[in-house]
């Protein structure tokens, strides 16, 4: 398996590669494009261009009157209106009532994936961004707003969002107030020096001239980046430290704080196993596992990819690979990452 490895401490840093991997190898990061993209939003509360009750209408006229199913299972053409717009907090905490559940099988759930999610790892097979919205206005809301967290669908949003509400795409936007300033020179949304990605048996998911050799017509928010194990490694540290001067402290804080209920966790254990989540990541809330630290936040990629920060111990743990892991369920190879990342926070503590 071609793979990176990063646990930093402070100035401490381990790495470890493997196949054909080195450590300025670029790879699709895939879902940990997620938090990168929710502090870009959270770049514009802090700039006051945005507000976290404004409805997201205001920018997205598109999605200004969603029509929801009148209960999950019904079909998606028995709607009712929405009780209220979605808000940008909806749309950062994954509750816009768009997204994955538990069961695939719901007829909203359904079309949500012919339309738009079928494309996950394909980005280029996205349509641009006007089009992606006209599409997602066309599918209802599986919940109300707010009442549900549902996977994926809201940190594309939060893309489009971010581009509409800046007056930039959206590459612009992190290149300029994220990437430059962290100087996190190897990330975006295409690569010309990316290895093979491989389905999990084994058969070519993307070769290097594939879907992100090139830039997409849809920059997605929730899972097109390619980067470097320390290209995040630079982002991680920046929530370390408060922000360091990109963010305000409170906006780390809030993208870093679980905003789920009891319920809404329990909805959401075949993604979230039991934990909480933030702005574009799970946050620990429950020691289920020897590496569930109270306060880790982060999340994990479907090419086989996962990155964490920890507070309290003011270290990060970074995996990248480009073995998909194609299950909600992340694989024995990338549990046993974690439980050698809490080895390594004990030892450096020492």
């Amino acid at each position: 398996m071609d793979s990176v490895t990063l646990m930093a401490r402070g100035s401490s840093v381990e790495v470890q590669v493997s196949g054909e991997a080195e450590r300025d190898t670029v790879f699709r990061i895939a879902s940990i494009t997620k938090p990168i993209v929710a502090a870009a939003v959270m770049l514009l509360v802090d700039d006051g261009v945005l507000r976290l009750d404004d409805p997201i209408g205001r920018w997205l006229p598109e999605l200004a009157a969603p029509k929801v199913v009148r209960t999950p299972g019904s079909d998606v053409d028995d709607v009712v209106p929405a009780r209220r717009p979605i808000t940008v907090f909806d749309v950062l905490t994954s509750r816009a009532g768009w997204g994955f559940p538990a069961d695939f099988s719901l007829p909203a759930v359904q079309l949500l994936f012919a339309e738009l999610e079928q494309y996950g790892l394909a980005p280029q097979q996205l349509p641009a961004p006007g089009e992606w919205l006209a599409r997602l206005s066309r599918i209802p809301l599986l919940h109300q707003p707010g009442e549900t967290w549902l996977y994926n669908i809201c940190s594309n949003i939060q893309g489009v969002l971010v581009a509409r509400a800046s007056g930039m795409s959206l590459p612009e936007f992190l290149e300029t107030r994220i990437f430059r300033p962290l100087r996190m020179k190897d990330t975006g949304f295409s690569s010309d020096r990316l290895l093979p990605a491989y389905h999990a048996n084994g058969e070519v998911l993307d070769p290097p001239d594939g879907q992100w050799s090139r830039m997409p017509a849809f920059p997605s928010g929730a899972g097109g980046l390619v980067s470097t194990a320390d290209d995040w490694l630079a982002f991680g540290r920046m929530l370390l430290d408060q922000g360091a001067g990109l963010l305000s402290p409170e906006s780390v804080r809030l993208m870093t704080t679980d905003h789920l209920t009891e319920q809404q966790r329990r909805d959401g254990a075949l993604f979230l196993d039991g934990q909480g989540w933030g702005f574009g990541g799970t946050v620990d809330v429950a020691a289920i596992d020897p590496w569930n630290v109270p306060g880790r936040y982060g999340w994990v990629g479907g090419t086989g990819t996962s990155a964490h920060i920890v507070p309290s111990t003011n270290t990060v743990a970074i995996l990248l690979t480009q073995t998909a892991t194609e299950d909600p369920v992340p694989p024995q190879w990338m549990r046993d990452f974690w439980l050698q990342s809490t080895i390594f926070q004990e030892s450096a503590s020492i």
